[in-house]
């Protein structure tokens, strides 16, 4: 408990920029419009593939005996693709709806 005290102690800017970046996002998130929300969102979930390559980077450097990393990243694997899916899923449905009807 004492190390994750002092790592905290240690970066506290860091813990600064996370809780002030915390904070604006919410506040950006807010002041969206309702029309806008539904297609940023699914834009920003289709980014997530960055997660995707940062897990399985991480596990391609972590020991194959810690089976904790291997199993986190597996999760985040499975995590990020569902995202990434999930919004084209919502981009398609929404573009459906802008196409003229036969």
């Amino acid at each position: 408990m004492n190390e994750i005290i002092q790592y905290f102690a240690d970066n506290i800017e860091m813990v600064y920029i996370l809780v002030l970046s915390v904070f604006i996002g919410v506040e950006v998130i807010s002041n969206v419009p309702a029309v806008l929300h539904t297609p940023l969102m699914s834009g920003a979930n289709a980014i997530h593939g960055v997660v995707i390559i940062g897990a399985i980077i991480v596990m391609l450097n972590s020991d194959p005996e810690h089976t904790l990393s291997m199993v986190l990243g597996f999760i985040a694997v499975i995590l990020g693709t569902l995202n990434v899916v999930g919004g084209f899923v919502v981009t398609d449905r929404m573009l459906e709806m802008f196409k003229k009807k036969k």
